[in-house]
């Protein structure tokens, strides 16, 4: 392995801003920001998620900023600040990573992801549909 995932994730990290979640829950809500889901579908179902949050799963993520693709997703084209977040922290950091190296600007993540979220009290939106698929 020439550059493993923890070398990875602190190149990101020294790149990114990195907001704490108690940070987060201040911009809940704000009509300049964008919450970005990252997750599968799966742990959607199955934790819930931020309320009003957009969900990009992660392996789409750069097809859906590029406006130059074919999947494309206009929210992405905003102007926003996009706040991404994931389970624990490490995909949303490489996500945020990725997105800005693109040209997406303003983005930062959620240091803990969804699980710092939720054990900061932030709100949580249930899903409808199968919570218990794999």
């Amino acid at each position: 392995m020439k550059v493993g995932y923890k070398k990875l994730l602190e190149q990101a990290l020294a790149e990114i801003e990195t907001i704490s979640a108690e940070e987060a829950k201040g911009y809940l809500g704000h009509p300049d920001y964008v919450f970005v889901d990252l997750r599968d579908i799966r742990e959607l179902q199955r934790e819930g998620k931020i309320p009003g949050a957009f969900h990009a799963p992660r392996g789409m993520l750069e097809f859906w900023i590029d406006p130059e693709s074919p999947y494309h997703k206009p929210i992405f084209a905003s102007g926003k600040k996009f706040v991404f977040y994931c389970a624990g922290g490490w995909r949303s950091a490489l996500a945020a990573q990725t997105a800005q190296r693109m040209g997406l600007e303003p983005v930062c993540h959620i240091e803990g992801g969804f699980k710092a979220w939720a054990e900061a009290g932030g709100p949580v939106e249930r899903l409808e549909g199968p919570k218990n698929q794999v």
